[in-house]
């Protein structure tokens, strides 16, 4: 079912009346496709798309989180995203960014409800706390857990915005007093998006909503739901440390010699090597850093259970499927010939488990195409 195509003024519109010109339309067209992925011939498709497309109706809740969701979204180093996407999108419910509060905001959210039934985007960003019967987290007086109920009802679809939002992030860390409970394990007719991290890139959030306008479909999503374009590769694949840890470089202290020359911060508990997000490749601060870069290992959080997978500041042990305890530890240190053979079988372990996550993928995004569909 494609989205109503109402009255109202289009995306490409909304751009040139804000003051920007048509070179300005086209960078950000070029800009987004190639942060979501798609080929160059596919510019041309997201500028026409933006250029002809009403907003699509958004209702934007939060739950239990700290919004740094919308905090890296309006902090995207493209002024367009911010200006342009999260305003004209119409947000037409977010407690955040909206000037209406109480029962006129309120009234907002129900307006866009019942006018765009089916058709509008519910984006989430927080918990649920199913504990106490949801009394941990209410909002005029209800519960999350019904308010989400009812948003979700008439939605098209739903992005979960942030690691709360898809797994549960600190608030479900261990002993999880609230039961702090993710959005697909709550609403299970619908299709979901999620998109992790604490909080995500915002250039990343933004792709996601392009695609939707784009394509009027759920972008191409892995075996957990997490959009492929972004989530497709472990930080560690494409970290610029990598050559150290291939090397058997590495720091052992967050002072010595080793980490101020750069060396792969594996041993000192970089969680890079388990984790699937983009921040080597769109980073932060207008795409200048990314943690790693910045001295810091990454703590896995687009990662389920990151707060409880082991202390921070300690190495993973027996990670299955890629050896990298023993590498750390011999590397550099065996001969050529046992090297070579622990490569070769690395990348047989890593060749297998993508074309199970390939399969597994595949069999999802049909599963989700037909929700959309429907």
């Amino acid at each position: 079912m494609a989205f109503e195509r109402n009255t109202q003024e289009t995306y490409y519109e909304s751009i040139i009346r804000q003051g920007y010109s048509r070179r300005d339309f086209m960078k950000f067209s070029t800009y987004i496709a190639a942060y979501m992925g798609l080929e160059t011939s596919a510019i041309g498709q997201v500028a026409k798309s933006l250029e002809t497309t009403h907003r699509i109706p958004v209702i934007w809740e939060h739950y239990q989180e700290c919004t740094c969701c919308s905090e890296s979204f309006i902090r995207s180093d493209h002024p367009i995203v911010a200006d342009i996407i999260l305003d004209k999108i119409s947000l037409d419910y977010t407690l955040t960014l909206m000037a209406a509060s109480g029962h006129q905001a309120e009234a907002a959210k129900h307006a866009t409800m019942e006018k765009y039934k089916g058709e509008y985007i519910l984006c989430v960003e927080g918990s649920v706390p199913m504990g106490d019967d949801g009394n941990y987290c209410c909002i005029a007086g209800r519960s999350a857990k019904d308010l989400l109920i009812e948003a979700a009802e008439g939605a098209k679809a739903i992005i979960a915005w942030g690691s709360c939002a898809c797994n549960g992030c600190v608030q479900a860390a261990y002993p999880n007093p609230t039961q702090a409970t993710p959005i697909d394990k709550i609403i299970k007719n619908k299709p979901i998006i999620k998109v992790p991290g604490c909080p995500p890139i915002g250039e990343v959030m933004a792709g996601i909503i392009v695609h939707l306008i784009t394509f009027d479909r759920l972008p191409e999503l892995d075996n957990i739901g997490r959009p492929k374009a972004f989530y497709a590769k472990r930080v560690h694949d494409s970290c610029y440390r990598r050559p150290y840890y291939d090397a058997g470089l590495f720091a052992e202290t967050f002072d010595d010699q080793n980490a101020k020359e750069g060396y792969c911060l594996y041993k000192v508990g970089c969680k890079g090597p388990m984790t699937y997000n983009s921040c080597g490749t769109i980073r932060w601060n207008n795409g200048v850093s990314f943690p790693i870069q910045s001295g810091h290992g990454c703590i896995g959080c687009s990662e389920e259970d990151f707060w409880d997978n082991g202390p921070f500041y300690e190495r993973m042990t027996g990670l299955a499927g890629f050896g990298i305890e023993s590498s750390a530890d011999t590397i550099g240190k065996v001969a050529a010939g046992v090297l070579a053979g622990g490569l070769a079988a690395h990348a047989i372990a890593a060749n297998i488990s993508k074309r199970k996550e390939l399969r597994d993928s595949i069999r999802t995004a049909r599963e989700n195409e037909k929700k959309f569909e429907s």
